[in-house]
């Protein structure tokens, strides 16, 4: 079992219809999403609880749960053959690939922003990288409940399959690649963004079809991940979203 905590997380989970075996409420909570947590808490028939604050503490692992935790079966990781049956469905799918993201926080935004962009499905290594965990899912806002999340033992070789089932893969660059608003997106993609401080690996990066990068100022060298993925799948989105207009 695994506590989610945070109204908006438990709100997502509440929504996202798994089993939940019960929520946990701060003695006196009586803010607004509160209230709709306990109505759907009501409404599913779920058992709810009330603690103190060091009870909450101690369970949620954390002080920052807002006053709610929800106690629910561990992360279900999707698949990849799922995530590729969907995807074939579609004109043009997108997929975004984290090579050895640490840090959690810097996760969850990744995961919150790839489902704003309407990412397919997202892709994350089962080693020397963060995994989704309740800190994951409350950074993400309750994201991580919606969006497919594939853990995978080795990029490279999801890379080889992607291409295979004919996705171009991206590789986002800190000043090596060419302008990221200059390519054709409009076909099945795979963006491949790398870790905090060292960038995608050497390996990987080889298994790039082309190298993107965003233009900056020469007042710094580089953006943190999570805000460098949201540009890149804006210019994505934004550029299919035009073809497609262009082609309609």
């Amino acid at each position: 079992m695994q506590a989610i905590y945070g109204v908006h997380p438990v709100a997502e989970a509440l929504k996202n219809g798994g089993k939940i075996e019960k929520i946990v409420l701060l003695k006196g909570g009586k803010q607004g999403g509160i209230r709709e947590i306990l109505e759907i808490a009501t409404r599913r028939k779920i058992p709810v609880a009330y603690g103190d604050r060091e009870y909450l503490n101690v369970t949620a692992g954390t002080g920052q749960h807002q006053g709610v935790i929800c106690i629910c079966g561990e992360y279900r990781y999707a698949g990849m053959d799922e995530v590729l049956s969907d995807c074939k469905s579609r004109e043009s799918a997108l997929i975004l690939i984290l090579d050895s993201i640490t840090d959690p926080q810097n996760l969850g935004s990744l995961i919150r922003t790839a489902l704003c962009f309407g990412v397919d499905g997202l892709v994350i290594p089962e080693n020397r990288a963060a995994s989704v965990t309740s800190a994951v899912i409350k950074a993400s806002a309750g994201a991580a409940l919606h969006l497919p999340i594939i853990r995978v033992v080795n990029i490279s070789r999801t890379i080889d399959n992607l291409k295979k089932e004919g996705f171009w893969i991206y590789g986002a660059d800190v000043g090596c690649g060419g302008d990221l608003r200059s390519p054709d997106y409009s076909s099945h993609a795979g963006l491949v963004m790398g870790s905090e401080g060292k960038g995608i690996r050497p390996l990987v990066k080889k298994k790039c079809d082309f190298l993107i990068s965003i233009p900056v100022t020469d007042a710094i060298d580089s953006l943190n991940v999570s805000v460098a993925g949201g540009i890149i799948l804006y210019e994505m989105t934004l550029n299919r979203n035009t073809l497609k207009k262009e082609g309609g």
